[in-house]
């Protein structure tokens, strides 16, 4: 199995200057796999602050952003996984969710964190087809 590092603009430069062991988007047999996007910016590389909507939509935002760079996009996403701090926002995600993935959506799984030391309420990663 080969497997190909996707270099992100924007966001694989802030997970080298943050010193992450991790690539942003990885290719191999025919999938896609995006690291947890936090809601960063896609234009300026800042961390988006707000309500658990408005980082929900940047998060979604940058996700397909890290997707399209790899050469793929929202409606080839077969698994997505969202990890947040406090379970209560669930609805509040959800309503952002429902319209990036209005039909057909993928396989998901929602993750509350207890310990979160990040200064951002939200992450979301997922598998796509290439």
């Amino acid at each position: 199995m080969d497997k190909e590092v996707i270099e992100v603009p924007v966001m694989s430069a802030k997970v080298r200057a943050l010193g992450l062991p991790c690539s942003t988007a990885v290719r191999a047999n025919g999938f896609v796999f995006i690291s947890a996007t936090p809601p960063v910016d896609m234009v300026t590389g800042e961390m988006v602050r707000g309500d658990i909507e408005v980082q929900t939509e940047a998060s979604l935002k940058a996700l397909k952003h890290c997707l399209e760079a790899a050469g793929t996009s929202l409606d080839k996403v077969v698994m997505v996984r969202i990890y947040a701090v406090n379970s209560g926002f669930y609805n509040a995600i959800n309503r952002v969710y429902a319209r990036y993935f209005a039909t057909n959506p993928p396989a998901r799984s929602f993750v509350p964190v207890a310990s979160w030391p990040m200064e951002f309420d939200i992450e979301i990663e997922c598998v796509a087809v290439a």
